[in-house]
């Protein structure tokens, strides 16, 4: 527990490390008695014999605590370990038998090299951690850790499978996973592991499972498998959006990050090809509408969106630049040629019913700079919709061959 703390200097709560052992478990809730300042603790707590127990003793007082590491490969087991070790090393030694299997690819950015792991280290340490924090201790079965490889030499694929006994928490559910409160089932464990360094003290763990597995373009954490008997999360190694990751790296700067909330929209755009309406925006990050906007909002200021008013409800779509490195269609171009189609229809239907239009009167009814509406009436005069009478402030333009109108003064 000490070399976890120190490990993990930044995130864990370093003045443990001045206490004695028995000041640490009484700090960590798991145990108490012996004095404030005794060398001993007379009760134990289940949370402290699962942190740090000897291993006959969780045998003996948590029968249920059992946790199984497999690799497949194929239709083969290659892995096949059950353990009862005590948390603090089974996360110890399962994160090194992880990063022993996790390879990484490296993707120039500019003059900088960056690695691409098949799985985000931090998002599946996140995923284990949450999985021996949250699993229900009275219901038997094991904690499962498998990495499923393809089995096919040569060939780089496969997913990670980690479940645990228990449901989720009350009042989490699939749909609320990303913004329901931190609900602990074992609320002395996640403290100890938060203080240690091991998970995210402020209780957004979730968010570093999606967000590892979003900066690399990989696809979403999948829940789907999950009943109200087990939690299971599997994270997928490919197909890897490489140009996400770029993109990611590129606009990442020191004091503004992408967040996670802005990351998903990003990644389910790229992988749909479709604009994005503010409903659908706010089921993927799972938020009320305000606060979505907010986060389409920030992506427009930051030009890696632009948005459109269509009949129904305003839709977001790739900016031409971002569209080209995603390399997926540049809706900003079609877009831009409805907006002109709709400009001119508006257009034509007025002079239809007035007779003609003034190019302040066509800036007004599209919405347009005084250039803008000059540069749409020029280009129906050059079709042959419209002709331009009169010169200057006295210019109006109307339908070509209609009689002759009287000029009027912009």
């Amino acid at each position: 527990m000490r070399r976890m703390i120190a490990l993990n200097r930044g995130r864990a709560d370093a003045a443990l490390l001045e206490l004695s052992d028995a000041e640490i478990v009484r700090a960590l809730g798991l145990g108490e008695g012996g004095g404030a300042q005794g060398e001993r603790v007379d009760r134990v707590r289940v949370a402290g014999l699962l942190m740090v127990g000897r291993e006959a003793a969780i045998r003996r007082y948590v029968p249920n605590h059992e946790v199984a590491f497999q690799v497949l490969r194929g239709t083969r087991v290659a892995v096949n370990e059950f353990v009862r070790w005590p948390l603090v090393r089974v996360a110890e030694e399962v994160g090194l038998r992880f990063d022993a299997r996790n390879h990484e690819d490296e993707l120039a950015v500019g003059m900088v090299r960056v690695g691409v792991p098949a799985h985000s280290p931090a998002g599946f340490r996140e995923a284990l951690h949450n999985a021996l924090v949250h699993r229900d201790y009275t219901r038997a079965g094991a904690v499962h850790v498998q990495l499923r490889e393809s089995g096919v030499p040569g060939e780089v694929g496969g997913e990670i499978e980690i479940s645990n006994p228990g449901g989720f928490p009350e009042q989490v559910r699939l749909d609320n996973l990303l913004v329901a409160p931190p609900r602990p089932r074992n609320p002395v464990l996640a403290d100890a592991f938060k203080r240690i360094g091991l998970v995210e003290r402020t209780g957004r763990g979730i968010d570093t499972i999606f967000e590892g597995q979003l900066r690399y373009g990989r696809q979403l954490p999948d829940y789907s498998r999950s009943t109200g008997a087990t939690v299971q999360v599997v994270l997928s190694d490919g197909p890897a959006n490489v140009a996400i990751t770029k993109l990611v790296v590129e606009r990442d700067v020191p004091g503004r990050r992408l967040t996670v909330d802005e990351l998903l929209v990003l990644n389910v755009m790229a992988r749909e090809e479709e604009p994005i309406g503010l409903g659908r925006a706010a089921s993927v990050v799972q938020r009320l509408e305000g606060p979505t906007r907010a986060v389409l909002d920030r992506l427009v200021e930051s030009g890696l969106l632009d948005g459109w008013d269509d009949r129904r409800e305003r839709v977001y779509y790739f900016t031409s630049p971002v569209a080209r490195s995603l390399g997926v269609a540049d809706l900003d171009e079609d877009v831009a040629a409805e907006h002109a189609g709709e400009r001119e229809r508006k257009i034509l239907d007025y002079v239809d019913l007035h007779g003609k239009i003034t190019r302040s009167a066509a800036a007004e009814l599209c919405g347009l700079e005084g250039r803008e509406a000059r540069a749409v009436l020029e280009k129906l005069v050059k079709r042959g919709e419209l002709v331009v009478r009169g010169e200057k402030r006295g210019a109006y333009y109307e339908r070509a061959g209609a009689a002759v109108s009287e000029p009027t003064v912009e």
